[in-house]
């Protein structure tokens, strides 16, 4: 990316808004053009206040540089939709909608982040009705990273060529420029996940897993409503539209199925997955349980045991996955990880083990023989802060990582 580096954001929503947050924290681009797709409020400044106030993490300044920090925000431009935020130029569109007519090409952005949620078929043509998420290649962009999965309307059809999902620190070395141009990031849930079977796959110790399976305890999100609301044409969850403020409501989730598309090793495990929400604002909390074919000492004594699984994340979080993944002894409550820059913080505490013994039946010879095998089952508990602290800091990662290549 040569010249002056500008970054696109496509929907200033929940992720959209601190992915900005984000990069005016780092130096990797020095403006940045965000679309809006309509009217904001009255005036430039109905943006600037909303970008710049935050109810879960708090003032714009003041997270970026502490409890003295100044404010440094101010309109350059009404008509052309121009502020300057922290030392920082930022342009905000507010015509288009449909990423085919964002004028990117005019506003000399070569990458987007397209934080909407709404354009999510990698396979869909940019002149899709309504839009689609190729229309920013169309626009001018040279690469376009999505704040979440894939989702393809086209059942059973491999990735384009030039598709891919990454997350980094697990797998954004994949990553071809001039090949690959619509790129996913995955979901906050699957960036957790994903670190935290990444070390136990690694280990010797415990890569022979014979099943897994996880529930998030996830926070609220956008797609929630306040108060129950009426379910929309075709709706089949009626829980969805209950609302979110009142209730614990149990949900699907995607991330097992992500899970494979970045670790694909994971596809010979019977790995389930599911999703509890809950009204917090923020923090989630990943509860993973995991089946391993184990083995015993000259004692008897299993090999597999809390203290060798917590061994596994403490030395991963002090080495290769430094800074991604973060290993605790102590007793925390969901607050206490709100803002924690990693992927995965592992609540060491809360690491179960327990080993039993199957007996299972085979050929020997023109008969049977019947085996004693020891099986562990462990539980580990990791925490991540799914709106900022885990997900938006690994998409921008992520973000940075690509540009460098452009």
């Amino acid at each position: 990316m040569s010249g002056q580096r500008t970054l696109g954001i496509n929907g200033i929503g929940r992720i959209g808004k601190l992915t900005l947050w984000h990069h005016l924290g780092r130096n990797d681009f020095d403006r940045f053009v965000v679309n809006t797709g309509r009217t904001v409020g009255t005036s430039l400044d109905s943006v600037i206040q909303y970008l710049v106030k935050d109810s879960t993490y708090g003032q714009l300044h003041r997270w970026l540089g502490g409890l003295n920090a100044k404010k440094d925000c101010c309109v350059l431009d009404e008509d052309k939709g121009l502020f300057r935020i922290q030392g920082r130029e930022v342009r905000i569109l507010r015509e288009a909608r449909n990423p085919k007519d964002i004028p990117w090409r005019d506003n000399g952005v070569d990458l987007v982040i397209d934080c909407t949620g709404k354009f999510v078929d990698q396979h869909a043509d940019p002149d899709t009705p309504g839009g689609a998420l190729r229309g920013h290649l169309a626009a001018g962009a040279r690469v376009v990273i999505q704040s979440s999965p894939f989702k393809s309307k086209q059942k059973n059809v491999p990735d384009p060529d030039d598709a891919i999902m990454m997350i980094y620190g697990i797998n954004q070395h994949k990553f071809e420029p001039g090949r690959h141009t619509v790129i996913s990031a995955g979901s906050c849930t699957t960036t957790a996940l994903a670190h935290m079977m990444r070390p136990l796959l690694e280990r010797d110790l415990t890569r022979r897993m014979i099943t897994a399976g996880m529930s998030t305890v996830h926070a609220i999100t956008p797609s929630q409503p306040v108060l129950d609301a009426v379910p929309g044409s075709g709706a089949k969850d009626m829980r969805k539209v209950r609302s979110g403020l009142s209730n614990i409501v149990l949900t699907s989730t995607g991330a097992a199925k992500a899970l494979e598309q970045v670790m694909p090793e994971i596809s010979r495990i019977g790995f389930m997955a599911d999703s509890v929400r809950i009204p917090t604002a923020t923090v989630s909390l990943i509860i993973l349980n995991i089946t391993f074919q184990s083995g015993v000492d000259g004692d008897g004594k299993p090999l597999i045991d809390r203290d060798a699984i917590n061994r596994i994340y403490r030395d991963a979080s002090l080495g290769e996955a430094a800074g991604l993944v973060k290993y605790t002894e102590e007793q925390n409550v969901s607050s206490d990880i709100e803002g924690e820059d990693a992927a995965v913080v592992i609540e060491a505490a809360e690491t179960h083990t327990r080993t039993g013994f199957i007996d299972v039946v085979l050929p020997s010879g023109d008969g049977e023989r019947t085996e004693s095998i020891p099986v562990t089952h462990v539980k580990v508990f990791g925490w991540y802060d799914n709106e900022m602290g885990s997900y938006t800091h690994r998409l921008g990662q992520l973000t940075s990582y690509v540009a460098s290549t452009l």
